[in-house]
């Protein structure tokens, strides 16, 4: 079975259905024989950025998000502490500290990232879908 994690901006634009979504995104994120992935990463970023008031929401987010996993058959990742090893050995090509963590989840857990963000490219051994 394959598995794919969802970047934070990917997971909101498919649930919108934002036409920046690219064809291959959608693809793989509409694979009946995908496990589909969201980050507890991007659960925080996205209550981060509501309350800063960067991310206009309608409902409550700890009511959207699990409607939205569930409703979407999508997988929570949770942060485990062999997720937080690889954050300080990483190179610096990208400074975002959410990013940074999806990054190291991807490469411990050894499955594609669905991301617009072309600075995941410089990261040897991740697989970005986009």
């Amino acid at each position: 079975m394959t598995r794919v994690l969802l970047d934070t901006h990917t997971f909101i634009w498919y649930i919108e259905g934002h036409p920046s979504l690219s064809v291959a995104a959608r693809q793989a994120i509409e694979n009946p024989l995908a496990e589909k992935w969201v980050s507890v990463a991007s659960a925080w970023e996205m209550h981060i950025k509501a309350g800063l008031g960067r991310l206009p929401v309608e409902d409550p987010l700890d009511e959207f998000i699990p409607h939205q996993l569930e409703l979407n058959g999508f997988r929570l990742l949770a942060i485990d502490l062999q997720h937080l090893h690889p954050i300080s050995k990483l190179p610096p090509h990208h400074n975002d500290p959410f990013d940074r963590l999806l990054i190291a989840q991807a490469l411990v857990e050894n499955i594609p990232i669905i991301s617009r963000d072309k600075n995941f490219d410089a990261y040897e051994g991740l697989t970005r879908i986009w």
